[in-house]
C-alpha cells in the first residue's frame, strides 16, 4: 500500500484554483503631514465638545422652564392676604419672582438661539469679526456669540459711552 502525497498545486489543481500569490501593489501610501492630523483632530474634538456644550444647553433650558412654571405655580392670589402689609410684602416679592422670570427668558432665548446655531453649523463663529470663537471660551458662556477680543472691545466702548 503505497500513500502518495499530494502537493500544494495538485490539490489546488484539482479544486480549479491556483496558489494564490501576492500581487504587487504600484499604490502609493500618502500620509498626512503631522499638522494637517493634529487639525483634524481638533475639529473633531471641537465638535465633540461643541454637542457636549448642546446636551448641556437643552438640560439648562429644561432646567430653566420647569423652575419658571413651579415658581408660577407656588405665587399667592393677591387675595390671600387680609393685611396691608401682607399684601404690599407678597407684591414686591412677586415683582421680583417676575423680573427674574424675565431675565430667565431672555436666558431662555439666548439658549435656544445657540442650540439653533450648533444645529445649522454656525455655533462658535462670532457675529462682529467671524473668527472662530475659542473653545474654552464657549465652554465657560455657551450663549456667547462673540469673539473674546470684540466682547472687550465693546465693553470698553460702553464705558466709554458711560462716562
Amino acid at each position: 500500500m503505497a500513500t502518495t502525497k499530494k502537493t500544494k498545486r495538485q490539490t489546488s489543481s484539482k479544486n480549479n484554483k491556483t496558489p494564490s500569490r501576492k500581487k504587487a501593489t504600484s499604490k502609493k501610501k500618502t500620509t498626512k503631514r503631522c499638522s494637517e492630523a493634529k487639525e483634524n483632530k481638533k475639529i473633531t474634538d471641537r465638535e465633540r465638545i461643541i454637542q457636549e456644550i448642546r446636551k448641556r444647553l437643552v438640560e439648562q433650558k429644561e432646567k430653566l422652564l420647569s423652575e419658571a412654571e413651579a415658581a408660577l405655580n407656588t405665587l399667592p392670589e393677591e387675595n390671600a392676604f387680609p393685611d396691608l402689609g401682607d399684601q404690599a410684602s407678597a407684591e414686591i416679592d412677586k415683582n421680583f419672582m417676575l423680573r427674574l422670570r424675565g431675565r430667565e427668558q431672555k436666558l431662555i432665548k439666548k439658549i435656544e438661539l445657540a442650540i439653533e446655531k450648533i444645529d445649522n453649523g454656525t455655533y462658535g463663529i462670532c457675529e462682529v469679526c467671524g473668527c472662530e470663537i475659542g473653545i474654552k471660551r464657549l465652554e465657560a458662556r455657551p450663549v456667547t456669540t462673540m469673539c473674546i477680543d470684540c466682547k472687550t472691545e465693546q465693553e470698553e466702548e460702553e464705558k466709554l459711552l458711560e462716562a
